[in-house]
């Protein structure tokens, strides 16, 4: 029996399109009331204060990196060291070398697939301005033990939890145990409002800052009264074209937004159902001869299936991804796998704390597959099967 295990699928009906076509009626297409709801709603979901939406989780991470640098008070600058996971998407990264900041890579730890806590207590110097945690694959990092290598140190904690919208740990929301966490919404992830991203803060702050950053610099989106430039001219012609910091264009759709509504409305459901799929996973793969899984922190919102090729096992992964192709079965390498392998890095200011085996290890044996709001167990069988 072939089947078709597919990486992502959709989960919108009526409600998504019903959405759209409300924001198609109202003529209104660019960032509005839409947008500043969905907001709202996401912001109360994860347990935040603000949430700002972006078009992808790509310019939240964008985003967040540049508020940092215009705090009025102990901004970061040029030349400040970040600490970063080895494994991660290239858009965790490309901020950081784009604002000239030192990247410290860190290895990761072999279950959990997050930061190797011993070696990032090794990598923590009096250089580092911050450490940006990276919950792979729906996995939150383990918090309490990163709070207390930062303990009483000037570091800010971040975090890019584009794959772990909905995570948890000890009840709290990934996302929201740093001083800015980002979200992503694309396609494949937990929710899907066409292209989509999000950053939330307890920050005010920093919340108008990224208010102005996201849409060209300008003070127009930003309260009468701000933590940006004071307060605001009453007069709105004087306004409208007021650029008070070196923003960019990072604005949603309306539809996006509107999208977004009706997806959070399902998030509980495909967040449970997600988890179930995992029940079944681990029970199926837990104890696979020559196969290991990614051990959860807390309560993963399991973006996918990490397998990883045992170090002992005499299995080719060249051949084990082709004949899971050849059976319709959708496979990725673990993210980006070690990412400071790349030809990318000659345009970085880098170094990397031992020799990455963990990353590179992954890189070279890892692959995961697809998790689904909907039950897969037959699909997770299949794999098994073909994984004998």
């Amino acid at each position: 029996m072939t089947i078709h295990y597919p990486l992502a699928t959709t989960t919108w009906d009526d409600a998504e399109y019903a959405a759209i076509q409300r924001v198609v009626e109202s003529g209104m297409f660019t960032m509005g009331k839409e947008v500043l709801e969905f907001e709202k709603r996401f912001a109360s979901f994860v347990g935040s204060q603000y949430a700002v939406m972006v078009n992808s989780g790509s310019s939240a991470n964008l985003l967040m990196i540049a508020a940092l640098f215009f705090k009025k008070e102990s901004p970061l600058a040029r030349g400040d060291e970040v600490i970063v996971p080895a494994v991660s998407w290239s858009t965790t990264y490309y901020p950081l070398q784009q604002y000239g900041l030192k990247v410290k890579f860190v290895d990761v730890d072999a279950k959990t697939l997050n930061f190797n806590l011993a070696d990032l207590r090794e990598a923590v110097s009096a250089n580092t301005r911050a450490i940006l945690a990276v919950n792979l694959l729906g996995n939150p990092n383990d918090f309490s033990a990163i709070r207390e290598i930062i303990g009483d140190r000037d570091i800010i904690l971040l975090e890019d939890n584009c794959e772990s919208l909905g995570a948890t740990l000890g009840g709290t929301q990934a996302g929201t145990f740093g001083l800015m966490g980002t979200f992503s919404s694309f396609f494949s992830h937990h929710i899907a409002t066409m292209e989509g991203g999000v950053l939330v803060t307890d920050d005010e702050e920093l919340y108008h800052i990224s208010l102005c950053l996201r849409a060209h610099g300008w003070t127009r989106n930003l309260p009468q009264n701000n933590l940006v430039c004071g307060t605001k001219s009453d007069n709105a012609f004087e306004e409208s074209f007021r650029f008070v910091l070196p923003g960019y264009n990072f604005r949603p759709l309306e539809m996006s937004g509107a999208i977004g509504i009706e997806q959070l409305k399902k998030l509980p459901s495909i967040i449970s159902g997600r988890r179930k799929n995992a029940e079944r996973f681990q029970a199926l793969f837990r104890n696979h001869p020559w196969l290991g899984i990614q051990e959860e922190i807390g309560e993963s919102s399991w973006f996918g299936f990490a397998l990883i090729i045992k170090p002992d096992a005499n299995v080719d992964r060249i051949n084990l991804m082709k004949k899971l192709e050849h059976a319709r079965v959708d496979v990725r390498p673990i993210v980006a796998g070690n990412f400071a392998k790349n030809e990318v890095l000659k345009w970085f200011d880098y170094t990397s704390v031992g020799n990455l085996d963990v990353a590179s290890y992954i890189d070279e044996k890892g692959f995961f597959v697809g998790n689904h709001h909907y039950d897969v167990s037959n699909e997770l069988e299949y794999v098994r099967n073909l994984c004998e």
